[in-house]
């Protein structure tokens, strides 16, 4: 299934919070395995090294926001995002049902994302 990484996006609060919660309820009741942050965006302006940690391992699936957002922050903080397979699912447009869908579904995520905003 591939990795799974969870913003909760505690400090931007541009993700609906019915969305957050019914995906972090989704995860929970799945019982995968995932990671879950606070805000990719304060990791990134803190040049956290957990960012490059998470780049370097297999491919993840990210629920945040906007793609195009996330790949910024990862290289804010000095991290070659185009280099790490993943697929970012944006909970700020999409239902939580569709997001949760993505996260878990069967095999690795693809090189390439959808919504770019």
């Amino acid at each position: 299934m591939g990795r799974i990484l969870y913003c909760h996006c505690a400090y931007a609060r541009v993700v609906p919070a019915e969305t957050k919660a019914a995906v972090l309820e989704g995860l929970t009741g799945a019982g995968v395995e995932f990671e879950a942050v606070p805000d990719l965006c304060e990791m990134a302006a803190r040049c956290d090294s957990r960012l490059r940690e998470l780049a370097d391992g297999p491919p993840l699936k990210i629920a945040a926001c906007y793609p195009r957002a996330v790949k910024r922050l990862f290289t804010s903080a000095g991290v070659n995002a185009s280099e790490t397979p993943s697929v970012i699912f944006n909970m700020r447009t999409d239902p939580a049902e569709q997001v949760l869908r993505g996260l878990l579904a069967a095999g690795e995520p693809p090189a390439a994302v959808g919504d770019e905003r």
